[in-house]
């Protein structure tokens, strides 16, 4: 069966086989648009409910296409639903309109403006080089995932704040309810590898000359979006030591590698470009860019802005040297044309004594 066969085929099992298990819900089907991705998702709402869930069925008619079972597929979706369903949180939803009640719950997000245009026309949020700074209210969050809600121009004016006042406040909470945390790329590996196995490695001790760190959130979950906090980019100057380049890892992350002068930008950007085209997902990418911070001038800006301006301010050096050497050559030549000009009183003098012998 074709695609629109398979999720009208599909929608109605699965409502069945909840219907016969004692659940009673509303399940509807409707595009469900996210950052850098939209997928056409079935909506899973219990009878009674204003809240449910969203399950994006191009992922079940792929599961079908390759090859398992249509009937394993739905036995599958229910059971999940199920668990869902069963440990589902409990939101009071007056309070999703009451600001007063919900921005100790404001979080801030980065993602690339050009390919979540039409969501950021619908969405308050600040432009931040090619990237937009959105904001979402983070009801909870644990290993097992996220529940949030992406703030939309509507739902602001519904709760009648401006977007600056939510920008401002987004600055104040968001770094309290989901803090930066810079590791050291050492520290990270052996994290990820086990302490016995670093140490077989040589990693179980820490470099004194750290070149790399990663920079998210405690649970790794659109973590790129401290590069908007208010102080993180001057705390990470602190920890890096000195200027640094960011690297768009994801939207779950960005690596911060020191500028020691001896790294080429563009071996950078080469990098997160192949890391993106082979290593990232499509919906988790953030930008193939690459960003600096100067930490003296307190200047976020993409690199190759950086490279230019450090460019200008060296021609303005080497023009202020010549114009300086210039200004120094003509003072010395008009006081070698001085020298050579007889003096003033020796001139007076020969001339009164020619005056006296006539």
């Amino acid at each position: 069966m074709n695609y629109e066969e398979f999720k009208n085929e599909f929608v109605d099992a699965v409502k069945e086989k909840l219907y016969e298990r004692g659940s009673n819900v509303d399940i509807k089907i409707n595009t469900v648009e996210k950052m850098n991705d939209s997928y056409e998702a079935m909506t899973v709402t219990p009878e009674g409910s204003n809240i449910g869930m969203n399950m994006n069925l191009e992922v079940f008619a792929e599961a079908y296409e390759s090859g398992v079972p249509f009937d394993e597929i739905v036995e599958q979706v229910t059971h999940k639903i199920e668990d869902h369903l069963a440990n589902m949180p409990t939101f009071d939803v007056q309070s999703l309109t009451d600001y007063e009640q919900m921005k100790d719950k404001l979080s801030m997000e980065v993602v690339a403006s050009d390919r979540n245009a039409d969501l950021l026309a619908k969405v308050p949020h600040q432009e931040m080089e090619d990237m937009a700074v959105v904001y979402r209210f983070v009801m909870e969050s644990d290993e097992e995932g996220r529940a949030s809600i992406l703030i939309t121009n509507d739902l602001l004016d519904k709760m009648g704040v401006t977007p600056e006042q939510l920008h401002e406040d987004a600055l104040e909470n968001a770094p309290e309810l989901r803090p930066a945390i810079i590791k050291g790329m050492s520290e990270v590996m052996i994290e990820m590898m086990g302490p016995d196995a670093a140490e077989m490695f040589g990693m179980d001790e820490m470099p004194q000359d750290e070149k790399m760190y990663v920079a998210t959130v405690p649970d790794k979950i659109s973590g790129a979006g401290v590069i908007a906090y208010q102080n993180f980019m001057d705390e990470a100057a602190e920890r890096v030591g000195g200027d640094f380049f960011i690297l768009p890892s994801s939207l779950h992350e960005v690596l911060l590698v020191k500028d020691d002068g001896e790294v080429n930008y563009h071996d950078l950007k080469a990098m997160v470009e192949e890391v993106n085209a082979t290593q990232v997902r499509p919906e988790e990418k953030l930008t193939d860019n690459v960003y600096h911070y100067d930490s003296k001038e307190h200047v976020f800006e993409l690199a190759e802005k950086f490279v230019a301006r450090q460019q200008e301010k060296e021609a303005d050096i080497s023009s202020e040297k010549e114009e300086k050497a210039s200004v120094l050559g003509d003072l010395k030549a008009k006081k070698d044309e001085v020298a050579k000009q007889p003096k003033k009183e020796a001139t007076e003098k020969a001339a009164k004594n020619k005056s006296e012998e006539l």
